[in-house]
């Protein structure tokens, strides 16, 4: 059973990105489940820090805009939105070229607020980062 409040399509999300930060980063959306979301981002000159390695700020946008697009999806935009209250990532190992791919799935899903687990591996289904989002739902 699926958890969106409406059912979002990936041609809808990658609309989305259009006017979000992410995109900036090349960042797109490939699969909507029934309840979870996967992106995959290009490691490349706009996402490595100065050492060549994937920056840990980008695995942390990443993990907060899947996350935060997660929980809206979740909710009736015309009575409720949601933002972020807390991110949380360990960085396990590096991806210096290539994509990496980004899994965002719902821990819970509460009235009042959510906690996503976002998981960014590399080509080779190595784990780079696992990120912990907890966003607020809050009432319009």
């Amino acid at each position: 059973m699926a958890i969106w409040h409406q059912r979002p399509t990936v041609d809808g999300l990658n609309a989305l990105l259009e006017r979000d930060m992410v995109s900036h980063l090349g960042m797109e959306y490939t699969e909507i489940g029934d309840d979870y979301l996967r992106a995959r981002l290009p490691v490349d000159q706009r996402t490595r820090q100065p050492y060549g390695l994937l920056h840990g700020g980008v695995s942390c946008v990443v993990a907060e805009s899947m996350g935060s697009v997660g929980s809206a999806l979740c909710v009736d935009p015309e009575t409720h939105y949601c933002v972020g209250v807390d991110i949380n990532a360990s960085h396990l190992r590096s991806a210096s070229q290539g994509y990496v791919y980004a899994e965002a799935r719902p821990l819970r899903v509460g009235r009042r607020n959510q906690v996503w687990d976002i998981r960014i591996s590399d080509e080779n289904e190595r784990l780079v980062c696992v990120a912990r989002l907890t966003t607020a739902v809050i009432e319009r």
